[in-house]
């Protein structure tokens, strides 16, 4: 396939010098523009491989993305997988060569709810996780070696793994995919223009049952949610929409569902907000 590609790519170069320079021109760009990618590892009712390249924004940053294909409404999950239990997303990076380190991004959730399980967070049919990818030595390729585990489920979740790995380049070229995966991954400094953003937020103990209310501002209309991350591992409840009006949302998070005011104190967590235009994610420290 290679040396196809690379017989076309001279073909095309030469007819294009022969015809004008613009035209020779274009037809560089195009036999440029093959990203890295793996084959695809299939499992039950899931595949799942690697993509790698750069963006053109940020050609000085190296980016891999682990895609997973589902059929029709399958679903997988985010790093919190919400009420219903399930099973969130681990990738391990041991084995890597020239790899200095390698950052998992998560696209901006989405809350599935089934009348029968409960609520859960994540991804129906298709998603890619964006890594960015840091060499050691930025002259050299990374061979880059992932074991994946993560959850498919329909009616029942079934556990899967996968062994992936790819050769990302140094001159590694722009990828398309990772661009538009890269897009739905929150901010940390929202756009005011597109992004909903946290206004506010405070501890509620009024009623002897102490909740978390979170004021959003959404410039995208009605319509965002919000879900919560410990990166210290607790259990974080699911939020729950109180009021949505022009923009202005709020939601509550019950402090007694699962855990514990007391278990939170001094504790760090993670805000995502996902809105009809954008996505952000802010930081909130607990006194």
């Amino acid at each position: 396939m290679k040396r196809k590609m690379n017989i076309r790519c001279a073909l095309a170069a030469l007819y294009g010098l022969m015809a004008a320079m613009a035209l020779a021109a274009g037809v560089n760009i195009a036999c440029a523009a093959e990203s890295a990618q793996s084959p695809w590892v299939e499992g039950f009712n899931n595949k799942v491989r690697l993509i790698a390249g750069r963006l053109e924004s940020e050609k000085s940053a190296t980016f891999a993305g682990i895609e997973l294909q589902m059929p029709k409404d399958w679903k997988t999950y985010w790093r919190n997988p919400g009420e219903a239990g399930g099973i969130p997303p681990e990738f391990d990076f041991a084995g890597s060569e020239n790899l200095e380190r390698a950052t998992v991004l998560y696209p901006a959730p989405h809350r599935l709810v089934d009348p029968k399980a409960g609520t859960n967070i994540g991804y129906k049919d298709h998603v890619i996780f964006p890594v960015r990818v840091t060499a050691k030595d930025k002259a050299k390729p990374v061979a880059l070696k992932v074991m994946a585990a993560y959850g498919v489920c329909k009616d029942i979740c079934v556990p899967a793994e996968a062994a992936l790995k790819i050769e990302i380049p140094a001159d590694a070229t722009a990828s398309p995919e990772l661009a538009a995966a890269l897009a739905t991954v929150p901010a940390n400094a929202a756009d005011p223009a597109k992004d909903p953003a946290l206004q506010r937020w405070r501890i509620d103990d009024a009623d002897g049952k102490p909740k978390l209310v979170l004021e959003v501002k959404d410039p995208g209309g009605e319509g965002a949610d919000a879900f919560l991350f410990s990166p210290d591992g607790l259990y974080m409840p699911m939020t729950k929409k109180t009021s949505d009006a022009k923009g202005a949302a709020v939601f509550e998070v019950d402090l007694t569902d699962g855990i514990e005011l007391k278990d939170l104190k001094g504790k760090t967590i993670v805000l995502t907000l996902a809105g009809a235009k954008g996505q952000s994610e802010t930081n909130i420290q607990l006194p």
